[in-house]
């Protein structure tokens, strides 16, 4: 038996030292991978809570967003009042830590909003203590829709579609303004997505106007059913969708993607990553299903605008759909009920998906901006060079580089090196072989989102 144990240890330690991750370690020890804090917050997330706020909202009727503004119980209006006055609680627990805004602007002459409405995004606004022009942002919908997109006097309860996504965004809040971070992070409403995104495209133009530095962000659109029209039942997967690279790349970077690849590497594909690591690190029986694609087939969400504007933004949403219960009049057609009603939304799938959300955004609000500059070298050699700019940041306890095989779709393995260092070589890792990324790490074991090289080195 003593023997059995040498053999395997000693096959261990060959192991070890043959991989390529032994081979370009530095000396210096990473800090640990998880931060127990993170943990917490995935259990503070509270199902009950979130049945209450989707059985709220789905109890103004209809939330179409030119549905009536001046009902305190039903309609858009109502809705966003009820909204604001949720974050304007959660920001009195925690003694004035959030800032309850509203983005107001008309829309008119538009094919689904042909008369003048005011279209009204509610967001509450932690502010970070290090990176405060460092944005993290969460949305879900608040408006919602029967099966004619231009009614707005039916009922629309919309508890799925998207009461589930904004009820995951309050619940957020409340679970992570109990804590404090380096970066702002954003829980935002935003309205009009039906009618063609107006509320993610007024808060994306913003965005960009006053400069801001969009770390990601995180469109909740549908999460909380685990049954498909597809007879699929589950509740232990879902969905990140996320496009390539960014649609405001120039010619002479898409040109640099042919040669050099890239092509699947853009900030919001580095997102959803980034979603997937924290889940597998953080929840428990939950996998990330990435899809390589901007949106479902045909169809848009929140993100987009956001994408259009040249931020990183993923959605995220179920993984099995029932289309008999989107975009529906509330019926029974041939023994087929049809509409987005409470009944159908399950609140611990709602609870999970809240958790996946949560843990992201704490995890990259707590770590250290990302490398920015991240050149790459190594043609013809047994070997390849990363190098970045440093980041500034007083938490950093260094950085970690990434690299996988061509045809993997997450990061396999890594090296981290100390906060001094802006340049490394990895020995033995051939650079045709693999694709290659670095990222910042937090003294809390925190990363940044994974970068991948924009530049060649000099030779």
């Amino acid at each position: 038996m003593r023997h059995c144990i040498a053999y395997l240890v000693l096959a261990l330690v060959v192991f070890i030292a043959g991989s390529p991750a032994a081979w370009a370690q530095s000396d210096t020890a990473p800090p640990p991978p998880e931060d127990p804090r993170i943990h917490d917050i995935v259990e503070a997330v509270s199902a009950e809570r979130l049945e209450a706020d989707i059985r709220a909202l789905a109890g103004f009727g209809t939330r179409h967003t030119r549905s009536d503004t001046t009902s305190d119980t039903r309609g858009i209006g109502a809705a966003r009042r009820w909204l604001k006055e949720q974050y304007e609680q959660i920001a009195a627990d925690c003694g004035g830590c959030l800032e309850v805004v509203e983005q107001r602007f008309v829309v008119s002459g538009e094919r689904r909003i042909p008369d003048a409405t005011t279209v009204v995004n509610v967001l509450a606004i932690q502010r970070g203590t290090t990176h405060p022009n460092r944005y993290v942002i969460m949305s879900g919908d608040i408006d919602s829709r029967a099966s004619d997109v231009m009614d707005f006097e039916s009922d629309a309860p919309g508890a799925n579609d998207n009461a589930s996504g904004l009820a995951g965004t309050i619940e957020a809040a409340r679970v992570l303004s109990q804590y404090t971070f380096g970066s702002t992070i954003i829980y935002a409403g935003l309205s009009g997505e039906e009618q063609g995104l107006f509320g993610g495209e007024h808060m994306a133009a913003v965005a960009q106007e006053e400069g801001w530095d969009i770390a990601a962000v995180l469109n909740n659109d549908m999460i909380g059913n685990i049954e498909g029209q597809d007879g699929v039942v589950d509740n232990s997967v879902f969905r990140v969708f996320s496009q390539p690279f960014p649609v405001t790349a120039t010619e002479e970077e898409i040109r640099r993607m042919r040669f050099f690849g890239g092509e699947v590497d853009g900030p919001s594909r580095q997102i959803a990553r980034y979603v997937d690591r924290i889940t597998d690190l953080y929840l428990r029986n939950l996998d990330a299903m990435m899809i390589y694609r901007l949106d479902r087939f045909g169809r848009g969400g929140h993100h987009r605008p956001f994408n259009d504007e040249g931020f990183a933004a993923v959605r995220i949403m179920e993984a099995h759909e029932d289309y008999t219960e989107q975009h529906q009049n509330i019926r029974v057609e041939d023994g087929i009920d049809y509409g987005d009603v409470i009944e159908e939304v399950n609140f611990d799938f709602a609870r999970k998906m809240t958790g996946v959300n949560a843990a992201t955004m704490a995890a990259m609000a707590w770590a250290p901006p990302a490398p920015q500059n991240v050149q790459i070298g190594g043609a013809v050699r047994p070997s390849t060079t990363l190098a970045w700019d440093p980041v500034d940041d007083p938490n950093l306890a260094g950085y970690k580089l990434y690299w996988r095989k061509t045809d993997a779709s997450q990061w396999q393995e890594s090296a981290f090196v100390g906060p001094d260092v802006t340049q490394h070589t990895l020995e033995n890792i051939i650079i045709d072989n693999y694709l290659f990324g670095v990222a910042a790490v937090a003294e809390n074991g925190n990363e940044s989102p994974v970068v991948f090289p924009g530049d060649l080195l000099p030779r």
